[in-house]
């Protein structure tokens, strides 16, 4: 039986060597990571196979990230999604956080997931 890859992608196009090239950190260089491409996948694979080591995400998860009709929110659920989630999976389940990295090339979406995630690690 394959050991279980410990370690979560979230990404709707890249893979983590793609990653690895901009952000040059050598956990992507690893060959044990899970791809997942969007918030069902995401919140499937860890409901079945429970958290892994570590994750990484990315918030935009869709060709093109559009606002609902007179919203501030979008039509697609981003990798912020999938951080909320997170926090209320760990916190009915009474879990710690895995470790987290943000490799989204959205600047301001990467700072709300890695805010988002601090603050709840610091809590």
């Amino acid at each position: 039986m394959e050991m279980a890859k410990r370690l979560l992608f979230l990404d709707d196009i890249r893979y983590p060597i793609e990653a690895y090239h901009y952000t040059k950190q050598d956990i992507f260089l690893r060959k044990d990571w899970h791809i997942v491409r969007n918030y069902e996948q995401f919140t499937k694979r860890i409901m079945e196979k429970g958290l892994p080591e570590m994750i990484s995400f990315d918030h935009d998860l869709a060709d093109i990230h559009y606002l609902k009709p007179n919203s501030d929110e979008y039509a697609e659920k981003t990798g912020y999604d999938c951080a909320k989630w997170l926090i209320e999976y760990c916190l009915d389940n009474y879990m710690d956080l895995p470790k987290f990295y943000c490799h989204s090339m959205n600047p301001v979406g990467k700072k709300n997931i890695l805010s988002l995630l601090e603050n709840f690690k610091n809590y």
